[in-house]
């Protein structure tokens, strides 16, 4: 009879637990990758509960601003596509920086969103130094909402009516045309250095804390144009407080269907404006982000609902995540070539 060998047997022992251990540590990985799969399958397939209320954060202000109006308009009509209650947060500061950082930290349960704009999520990263957030890695993508043009618009003292008329006037008299926009990097302000690029012209940037301000100065002809957006000009335009010359879109607007704009003028790269975008924040379940998306690009095809972006000067868009995806890179691409070509320094 064999006797029994400690040594031998501790030995067999030590060869054959290493293996052991490596199978013991795949079975317990691979049962927690099920376990998250199973749990993430089962959040999405009963979201949205009607006990839990959406939040979806807006990085501005409270109050009837265009992204606050936007928004909460948007909120409304996915509340009553997804039978639940969508409440808005503001966290308005830094140009939006604030609000989206926050919104990044967010657990991706798809029950918190953002809602931003080219300015927070195009702009500030070229921008900021420290943002605190990264646009494309920190939120996964849902849906393009909407979009609203910057639009030319001069003191009606001012010699020209057409984009020709004006550009070659502004290239006769450099630096003695003033435009005013609502600050450094702002949708404004860049749109004046983009159109100074494009048509080499030099005019002087007089930033202003408040649009109202700005409007109010450019009809005393204190400041002789502005890269205004559409909400903000509208009425004045109608009213013939201002000359509208074009609107930087490829497409007119309905608020505006008499002014041309800069892409049938000739201009197909003077193209600015404010776009609105809903994002999540990065492992938001695909299943809840697809169903969002689903839901936006209905809301965006509701004739009512687009009558009413309209009467705000929007223009629907829609498409898929991917479609915001990529836009949202070209986007940084190119108001980063903008912001370095006019020598803006980062913040």
């Amino acid at each position: 009879m064999r006797s029994f060998n400690p040594q031998i047997n501790l030995g067999v022992k030590q060869r054959f637990n290493p293996m052991m251990n490596k199978t013991y540590k795949h079975i317990l990985a691979f049962s927690a990758i099920a376990l998250m799969s199973i749990s993430t399958f089962a959040q999405a397939s009963n979201w949205p509960s009607p006990d839990k209320p959406i939040q979806i954060t807006v990085p501005g202000p409270g109050g009837g601003g265009t992204g606050d109006t936007l928004a909460r308009m948007l909120a409304e009509q996915l509340a009553t596509r997804l039978k639940t209650s969508v409440i808005i947060e503001n966290k308005p500061g830094a140009n939006g920086n604030i609000g989206a950082a926050a919104a990044a930290k967010y657990a991706p349960d798809g029950y918190r969103f953002l809602f931003s704009w080219a300015g927070t999520l195009a702009v500030s990263p070229n921008l900021y130094a420290t943002p605190g957030f990264d646009a494309q890695k920190d939120f996964t993508p849902i849906g393009l909402i909407c979009d609203v043009p910057n639009i030319l618009v001069v003191n009606n003292n001012q010699p020209v009516k057409t984009i020709q008329e004006f550009i070659s006037y502004a290239r006769e008299n450099p630096g003695k045309l003033n435009f005013g926009s609502t600050g450094i990097g702002s949708s404004m302000h860049l749109a004046g250095e983009l159109f100074m690029n494009e048509t080499q012209t030099k005019m002087v940037h007089v930033p202003y804390n408040a649009p109202s301000v700005a409007t109010t100065n450019l009809m005393a002809n204190d400041i002789q144009l502005m890269f205004q957006l559409i909400p903000g000009i509208a009425g004045q335009v109608k009213a013939d407080k201002v000359r509208a010359i074009a609107i930087m879109s490829p497409t007119r607007s309905p608020a505006l269907p008499n002014v041309p704009t800069t892409t049938e003028l000739g201009f197909p790269k003077l193209l600015s404006s404010t776009w609105f975008a809903l994002l999540a924040p990065k492992g938001t379940p695909d299943e809840i982000v697809q169903r969002v998306n689903h839901e936006l690009n209905q809301i965006l095809k509701d004739p009512e609902f687009r009558k009413k972006l309209s009467d705000v000067g929007a223009t629907p868009m829609g498409g898929t995540p991917e479609d915001l995806s990529k836009y949202l890179q070209a986007e940084i691409i190119k108001w980063g070539e903008v912001i370095k070509a006019a020598g803006i320094k980062n913040q």
